[in-house]
């Protein structure tokens, strides 16, 4: 898998997207994760990549000449299966969207920032706009980020334990069950017996009872979503 991250700020995805598990699939040559510095497309001589909106009003806006540039420039090398722009407008990322987007093979993600990019490459560019979640951020590398991440620990063979992964929160719409470890009672705090008895089926059954239970406490608008 190849994910293209077009940015403005290259700097600030380097560290979240070298370490733990997408740097060992990258490692495992899972998966090649590009940064590609927007200001490389420009013809600027400050290397400007924003000017101001038409029409008035406050904030930049991103150029659509660079972006178009940097987008076209990857579309000839290769095919994408999706172009995403994160934006919190987007639909709201999910474990079941992270699910669709890991069996992809290459994948441009385009880093929001400023007041957002010119609309023509939304209209004629973008195949999908994600959101992290209902506010703003100083721009869209983090959720790039976080979009990455969600997506890299489901290739098979990123995570050592692949069930670890199968059983995440959300991965079937529910909350994952409560987790303990040793000692099995502290300070008179004990690990509920079912865990300790040894009984495999016996301990599915009650984990997935308390995942329902929870997500019915914590998330009631997942089975609502059903």
């Amino acid at each position: 898998m190849r994910i293209d991250i077009i940015t403005v700020l290259p700097e600030l995805l380097e560290s979240p997207l070298n370490h733990s598990i997408v740097k060992r699939a990258k490692e495992k040559n899972l998966v090649e994760i590009n940064l590609i510095n927007l200001r490389d497309f420009t013809n600027d001589k400050y290397k400007s990549v924003d000017d101001y909106a038409f029409g008035g009003g406050a904030g930049m806006v991103m150029l659509i000449e660079p972006v178009y540039k940097a987008i076209e420039k990857l579309k000839s090398e290769r095919d994408y299966d999706e172009i995403i722009y994160t934006s919190p407008d987007g639909e709201v990322l999910t474990q079941r969207m992270a699910n669709q987007l890991s069996m992809k093979d290459n994948i441009i993600i385009l880093a929001g920032h400023y007041k957002g990019i010119d609309q023509r490459v939304r209209d004629h560019l973008i195949t999908r706009e994600i959101s992290i979640g209902d506010y703003v951020l100083s721009g869209g590398e983090i959720p790039a980020a976080v979009i990455t991440d969600a997506i890299v620990r489901l290739i098979p063979g990123a995570i050592s334990d692949e069930q670890s992964a199968l059983s995440d929160s959300f991965q079937d719409d529910l909350l994952a069950p409560p987790v303990f470890t040793r000692p099995s009672d502290f300070m008179g705090w004990k690990v509920p017996d079912i865990l300790l008895s040894g009984h495999a089926a016996e301990i599915d059954k009650w984990r997935h009872e308390q995942s329902i239970e929870r997500t019915k406490k914590l998330r009631p608008e997942l089975f609502e979503d059903e």
